[in-house]
């Protein structure tokens, strides 16, 4: 599994998104932010590799998913934005398409032990 957090932090300081086998391969899902956030999460799944970004489009920072959890192309290649359509490519969250383009999605720093996927406690704000 991938790790976007170098030495892990204190425990306390993190918090529990969900098992990573909790997401479908190849789909994405939605989670809540941080506590006071006005913006919530998204974790994307290829097989083992794991990519968590914020939810919330560079452009005008509207949430990315058409309804709870929809948040990929048809073809389930790219994350797409419902409001104007951006398209984002899944490993790095760069807009390839739409108008944010060469913008990207906020990275969330992550760490998945076990199976479960833990990001900062104050991811999203």
């Amino acid at each position: 599994m991938d790790s976007l957090i170098p030495d892990p932090p204190h425990s306390e300081a993190l918090r529990v998104l969900c098992r990573v086998e909790d997401i479908a391969d190849g789909s994405a899902k939605g989670f809540p932010g941080a506590p006071g956030s006005f913006t919530g999460l998204m974790v994307v799944r290829r097989g083992d590799v794991v990519r968590v970004y914020v939810n919330a489009c560079p452009h005008i920072g509207t949430p990315l998913d058409w309804t709870p959890d929809r948040f990929m192309t048809a073809d389930g290649e790219r994350i797409i934005c419902a409001t104007h359509g951006a398209e984002f490519t899944v490993e790095d969250g760069l807009c390839i398409r739409g108008p944010c383009r060469g913008d990207h999605l906020e990275a969330v720093a992550f760490e998945v032990r076990d199976g479960t996927l833990y990001v900062p406690r104050d991811a999203g704000l």
